[in-house]
């Protein structure tokens, strides 16, 4: 009886061991590419952080906190300014705006200086920014053409200083388009944190929450 070759041994252990090798390295290549993509992403997220960091002091602050100090500039500034008119006199405002050809100058005096006045408390407690803007930025434009255009833009002209002080020239527009780019971003970004117009929307919006709970 003729036998045949006896079958090599060690030879399934053999096939076994390159397999588990294979398997074990296209894991460790699995492996570092996941750590490879774990890496980009940590450094884009630190990236990011970075960025925000950079682009607000406080990046956990709410973004509307930019109001207040916002609000209390322009509207000091104009109820400074309609004070100053009111107690020099509305006559005395009256009477620039008649040399500067303007119709029934008295009535402009005193809606000028009511305007700066009740229109900066507006602003100041946050209350109808929208709608006293209007009536703000007109003030505005018309000191532009009629007062402050043709002297360019600069606000603050230092021309020379002596023993009795500094001596500047006409103010130009600049602190003009300041306080109306002030009022476009408190009407487009919001009146912020402690404004009326906030109180008064969160206490509406509660009493139907308290009316569930009536009988």
């Amino acid at each position: 009886m003729v036998r045949g070759p006896a079958p090599r041994r060690g030879g399934g252990s053999a096939a076994a061991v390159s397999t588990a090798r294979f398997v074990l390295m296209s894991m460790m290549g699995a492996d570092i590419t996941t750590c490879n993509h774990l890496g980009a992403s940590s450094e884009v997220s630190r990236m990011n952080k970075l960025i925000a960091r950079g682009s607000h002091l406080f990046p956990s602050q709410r973004e509307t906190w930019y109001a207040i100090p916002l609000r209390l500039m322009v509207g000091y500034g104009f109820m400074e300014h309609g004070y100053a008119k009111l107690a020099r006199g509305p006559d005395d405002f009256a009477n620039i705006l008649h040399a500067l050809g303007m119709p029934d100058p008295m009535w402009l005096s005193w809606a000028t200086v009511l305007v700066e006045l009740l229109g900066g408390l507006a602003v100041i407690v946050g209350a109808f920014i929208p709608l006293a803007s209007i009536p703000m930025a007109f003030v505005l434009l018309v000191a532009i053409f009629t007062v402050h255009l043709p002297y360019g833009f600069s606000s603050i002209k230092l021309q020379s200083v002596t023993a009795a002080g500094a001596h500047f020239g006409q103010p130009g527009y600049e602190t003009d388009l300041l306080y109306l780019a002030g009022l476009a971003a408190l009407v487009l970004g919001g009146s912020g944190p402690f404004a009326l117009d906030q109180l008064v929307r969160r206490s509406r919006d509660t009493v139907p929450e308290l009316e569930k709970y009536t009988f």
